[in-house]
């Protein structure tokens, strides 16, 4: 995993560019590197709904800076990053409000940990994915609306999803544009497979890790047919490890999955192991199924 921003806010009333809390917080490679936040003069009126949510009132903002004011920090926070949200809400609301005092757009990659958690958890694919409820799944306690609480809850709930299917953020940004099939839900989990004792590489031993285009199961399936057995860890045992190609050619180890770094850790001590980015994987099984 790589760098990522999460962001959350609250609002005064209805109207979602009447922000009075921004929370932010960066990450690196699954680690928190940086947080912030402030209470915002909305200037607008309070709802008493919203009171009872979040608990700030007017005169908790009375001396906070508009929006305006910390735009240029909120700016360089999350400018040309991911930038995590829980459903869409923080995200409109940040436009509403850009806006409304007539500020430039700020250019940011958006990905919705909602969507992520419907993807990586099947008991979240139709119902049970708001953000306390995905939290209370992978254990992670917060303090709930409290924007910068709500901005770690997404990061927590993004690093949870990779390190459950081994997706990084780029594998993530392309999963939530696709469907929910909870046929392969999990298609990016541990799968194993016997290997076909027809097969030419009969006895080999494969490895999958990283994101893939084709789905966990199918080149499972397709390792299996020519003959490899597709294990769910890398060991000395291993003879091929198949990392995604966008995975394959990141330079800056710690980008590596445990998977890849293990296995160059095993090469390095002579151990035989091969490791195949995607492409060459499929091109190695139309070969051998020819």
């Amino acid at each position: 995993m790589n760098r990522f921003v999460a962001i959350d806010v609250e609002t005064s009333n209805s109207d979602m560019a009447s922000i009075c809390q921004v929370g932010i917080v960066c990450y690196e490679d699954g680690v928190m590197t940086n947080e912030w936040s402030s209470l915002i003069n909305p200037q607008d009126y309070f709802a008493s709904i919203n009171v009872g949510i979040h608990g700030i009132t007017k005169r908790d903002v009375k001396d906070a800076p508009v929006f305006s004011d910390v735009y240029e920090t909120i700016s360089k926070l999350i400018s040309n990053t991911v930038c995590v949200s829980h459903t869409h809400f923080d995200r409109v609301s940040l436009d509403k409000v850009i806006r409304k005092y007539k500020l430039n757009p700020i250019e940011t990659n958006w990905l919705d940990s909602a969507r992520v958690a419907r993807r990586a958890w099947e008991e979240c694919a139709w119902k049970g994915y708001g953000l306390a409820k995905v939290c209370k799944l992978i254990g992670f306690n917060f303090k709930h609306h409290d924007a910068l609480e709500d901005a770690k809850a997404c990061g927590a709930v993004i690093i949870a999803a990779s390190e459950k299917t081994e997706l990084d953020l780029n594998g993530w940004l392309t999963r939530v544009g696709q469907p929910i099939d909870l046929t392969t839900l999990n298609s990016v989990s541990k799968v194993t497979r016997d290997g076909n004792s027809e097969g030419e590489l009969y006895g080999q031993i494969l490895v999958f890790t990283g994101a893939l285009d084709i789905p966990r199961k199918i080149a499972a399936d397709m390792a299996s047919s020519i003959g490899c057995a597709v294990g769910s860890s890398v060991t000395k045992k291993t003879n091929y490890l198949v990392v995604g190609d966008q995975d394959v050619t990141k330079l800056a180890g710690k980008e590596k999955s445990s998977k890849h770094l293990k296995a160059e850790t095993l090469i390095g001590k002579g151990v035989d192991i091969r490791i195949l980015k995607e492409s060459d994987f499929q091109s190695l099984v139309d070969t051998v199924s020819c």
